[in-house]
């Protein structure tokens, strides 16, 4: 049995997809914490609860159960308006650039 209960887990987040895409990349970051404990770089947040699970996924499961990792949406990037080409005007920078260089 999984502890802790998927069920548990889906009150969380919106979607199945968004539960497994978060432990997932929370389970990565905290083999990447475990892999440089050695080295002592530092840059990795260690585990966020007290476990006795060995593997990254379960931790990773029980932040998410405990609040400690906590889905949200990506920032909404504003468009940036397109440049229409102007032919007339690269053929007069092109020129212009010919000119300068003489």
């Amino acid at each position: 049995m999984i502890n802790p209960p998927i069920e548990n887990l889906l009150d969380k987040v919106d979607s199945k997809f968004t539960l497994v895409t978060l432990a997932a990349r929370r389970a990565r970051n905290i083999n990447s914490y475990f892999n440089q404990l050695g080295e002592g770089l530092g840059g990795m947040i260690p585990p966020q609860v007290s476990s006795t699970a060995r593997k990254p996924i379960s931790i990773a499961f029980q932040e998410i159960a405990e609040k400690k990792i906590v889905w949200t949406e990506a920032p909404v990037e504003p468009e940036l308006p397109e440049i229409e080409d102007d032919p007339d005007a690269e053929a007069q920078a092109a020129a212009d650039a010919a000119e300068s260089s003489d």
